[in-house]
């Protein structure tokens, strides 16, 4: 009886045992593609941003070296704040200038320019970061520490300029400050507005449809640089599936994801 007591007990240990490993074996594979699912629902490394305005539309990237003018333009682009405003400020070869809260709605022939939502964002300055053409960058008034204006931004339309022009830019405009080689390739070859630079914060850039900054900035203005046809414009975030969409066409490339990433992809919204 002895026996058969400790051959049963013996038994009922291996089996529990044996479940054991069975389950923790369960868990350790769930806990991998918990960590693998985890690692392809990760945000994005940049945020995109559509611009429309009658039916004419361009995508921005934030830059992830401007964190507090990225986050308070995405903020701003989540409540809507953009929705309705207008692109109140054109001048062909510099810039379109939008995003005046009294826009929204105002009259025509309205001076506009001068409306806020009551903070500022410290400058920041950064050398990768400069006025080409398509950069976004944000508007301001003639502050010393030069502040951005919450709200108000603009995207440089510019134009090309010779090496002779920039070297009169550093001079006259930039106080002696050098224009780096590489930015004076691009302000000759791509065209921009150089004398900005480190005067105000540019914290993204156009990467598809730059030619929407050339529609505007073509339209007819009135003496207040105001178009006389209202640009409304909207605003929208990109979803993590539009993002990998939109880089793998900026690449080149299809867009061809992975089991698991289609998997995934099967409950994302797209918005692109």
């Amino acid at each position: 009886m002895i026996i058969l007591k400790n051959k049963s007990l013996t038994q009922l240990r291996c089996k529990q045992l044996y479940l054991f490993l069975k389950m923790k074996k369960i868990i350790l594979l769930l806990l991998c593609i918990f960590v693998g699912l985890s690692s392809y629902a990760a945000p994005p490394e940049y945020s995109y941003i559509r611009i429309t305005v009658n039916n004419k539309e361009c995508i921005v990237q934030l830059s992830n070296l401007t964190p507090k003018h990225r986050h308070n333009f995405m903020k701003l682009v989540k409540e809507g704040i953009y929705d309705s405003t207008l692109f109140h400020r054109v001048i062909k070869d510099f810039m379109i200038q939008g995003g005046d809260p009294d826009s929204k709605g105002a009259a025509a022939g309205t001076l506009l320019g001068e409306g806020d939502l009551g903070y500022t964002i410290p400058a920041q300055f950064n050398d990768s970061l400069f006025h080409k053409k398509g950069a976004l960058a944000a508007a301001r008034d003639d502050n010393p520490e030069k502040v951005s204006s919450a709200s108000q931004f603009y995207l440089v339309q510019g134009k090309k300029y010779t090496a002779k022009e920039l070297d009169r830019i550093e001079q006259l405009k930039l106080k002696g400050q050098k224009i780096p080689d590489t930015h004076r390739k691009v302000y000759e070859t791509l065209g921009g507005s150089p004398f900005l630079d480190r005067n105000y914060t540019v914290f993204g850039e156009v990467v598809k449809g730059i030619d929407f900054i050339d529609s505007v900035a073509a339209l007819p203005t009135d003496s207040n640089d105001r178009p006389l046809q209202n640009q409304i414009m909207t605003m929208d975030i990109l979803t993590p599936l539009a993002v990998r969409k939109l880089e793998a066409e900026l690449k080149g490339a299809p867009y061809k994801p992975s089991i698991f990433r289609r998997f995934l992809d099967l409950f994302a919204k797209d918005n692109y």
